[in-house]
């Protein structure tokens, strides 16, 4: 009855299943080249396995106990689909496949998938429950079409589950599923150092180190909201250790020769990322520009010219496995994350409103005399959006400049003005939110007032002068008080505070 609700209440979830019934595939025996291999390797067909999982490389490996009594990798599995970006999952609906520790039972594997055969990983696992992660039912499953889990082909789900079953009528309670962003090397580990997940792929890592250096499976508790790994009693104390996921961690001590071995590894693996970072190792981007990943093996059978209007494989070439002629492969996603389309420049999105270059890369504006075509032309990008959802019109003609002292009177011929950040190095009064409000947008230039040099300001206390003409730079509208500012998140000793160009400042003073 209890695996009747369960199934029942795995058909309302993204990866759903159909009840629980007689299924012929469940019990299909293992192929001989797969019990060729398990003898090859000394590997009872009883015998407890664990599966490793690696996003980035899209693969799975399952590992058996050999006669040694020592965990061995048995096959590696390439991954067909799996969904979401590097990280764990956080929340219901974020399309993540799930990274940490997860056990499954016999009650978790589901001969009745609606995706040929799956087992569920049991998220959210204890460490998830402490951190308020939400979601259910994410699976391992076949079908190669994923929405949170990690999709294999038919056959490959067929031969993982098998191998799980016999385990199982073997004797193990449950097997050890461990899901990784990626193999928790020195490498790979200073390619991602910029990700803000980085101290959780630390905590992972030190399972991993304990299966690297034992070939066992690692002890998994949780206490104190992280991961724990092969706690012993303190003083090989017979009491059971009461770990709470979400209070202080209990008294335990890892047993010595285990103890001894991971802190040989980890301190060779902190040398060599050390090492990696100081020769300035390349690092990848925090976010994929992707929906997840697919095997190369995979994406390399898929022709560029078999895909529908909505993005859909008709057929493909042939691969490890039967994939279904609706897959769809990683598809570039437009996410608040950064994320753009595939081969596309993000500054070029929606018609280059929302630039990101700052001001200074930009040229300096042209000569003052310019024809109106060309104001058109050159026009703001921000005040075109502005006055295209009508909260802009074409601004008044500007005011009459400031009187300049005589020495900087303007000669009959324009120059072209300098670059924003050029031009206020000068003191002078704040500029008004209504001058600025007014001069946002205009590629006209103004008339380029004498400048104090830049000793004058710090060594004596200028007067407040005129504000000098209003720029187009989001910069030259910033109050100077002819001082050196003190240095901030945005500003450097002797200089002046600068608006970063992707600021709500910098982009839509023309609608405020």
């Amino acid at each position: 009855m209890a695996s009747a609700v369960l199934a029942a209440a795995v058909a309302l979830a993204s990866c759903n299943t159909d009840g629980l019934s007689d299924n012929p595939r469940a019990m299909k025996p293992l192929s001989s080249e797969m019990v060729g291999l398990l003898e090859q390797k000394h590997m009872p067909k009883e015998s407890p396995l664990l599966v490793r999982i690696f996003k980035e490389e899209a693969e799975l490996e399952v590992w058996k106990q050999d006669d040694s009594g020592h965990f061995a990798l048995l096959k590696t599995y390439p991954i067909c689909r799996w969904s979401g970006d590097l990280g764990p999952k956080i929340k219901e609906g974020d399309r993540q496949a799930p990274e940490g520790y997860y056990t499954i039972t016999p009650g978790q594997m589901n001969p009745n998938s609606n995706y040929y055969l799956s087992f569920n990983l049991g998220f959210p696992n204890a460490y998830d429950k402490a951190n308020d992660r939400t979601g259910a039912f994410l699976m391992v499953h076949g079908d190669c079409s994923s929405a949170g889990c990690y999709a294999m082909t038919d056959e490959q789900i067929g031969e993982i589950y098998a191998l799980g079953r016999e385990s199982f009528f073997g004797g193990q309670q449950a097997f050890q599923v461990q899901a990784y962003p990626f193999r928790m090397t020195p490498l790979n580990m200073a390619r991602h150092r910029n990700s803000p997940h980085l101290a959780f792929w630390r905590m992972i890592k030190q399972g991993y180190d304990h299966f690297e250096v034992t070939r066992q499976e690692p002890k998994v508790d949780v206490c104190d909201k992280h991961y724990v790994f092969d706690a012993a009693p303190p003083q090989a104390s017979a009491t059971p250790i009461p770990f709470n996921p979400r209070g202080r961690c209990p008294a335990y001590e890892i047993p010595q020769d285990i103890a001894a071995g991971v802190k040989e590894k980890h301190d060779s693996d902190e040398r060599e990322f050390a090492e990696l970072v100081a020769r300035g190792t390349p690092t990848v981007a925090a976010h994929m520009a992707t929906d997840g990943g697919m095997n190369p093996v995979f994406a390399a059978k898929l022709k560029p010219d078999i895909f529908d209007g909505d993005g859909r494989v008709r057929t493909v070439a042939s691969a490890p496995g039967t994939v279904p002629a609706n897959v769809n492969p990683p598809q570039a996603t437009e996410t608040t994350t950064g994320a753009t389309r595939k081969n596309e420049d993000p500054t070029k999105m929606f018609g280059g409103f929302f630039s990101t270059a700052s001001t200074e890369s930009k040229p300096a504006p042209a000569p003052a005399a310019q024809s109106a075509a060309s104001d058109k032309t050159n026009e703001n990008p921000l005040d075109r959006f502005s006055k295209w959802v009508g909260l802009r019109t074409d601004p008044p003609a500007p005011p009459p400049p400031d009187p300049a002292p005589a020495a900087a009177a303007p000669k009959p011929k324009a120059k072209p003005v300098e670059t924003a950040r050029a031009a206020v190095t000068r003191p002078h009064a704040p500029a008004t939110s209504t001058q600025t409000a007014q001069t946002q947008g205009q590629t006209q230039a103004q008339p380029q007032a004498a400048q104090s040099k830049p000793q004058q300001q710090v060594a004596t206390v200028q007067p407040a002068q005129p504000a000098p003409p209003a720029s187009s730079s989001p910069a030259a509208t910033q109050p100077s008080s002819g001082f050196a500012q003190p240095a901030g998140p945005n500003v450097m000793p002797g200089a002046l505070p600068v608006v970063p160009s992707a600021s709500f400042d910098s982009r839509w003073g023309g609608v405020r």
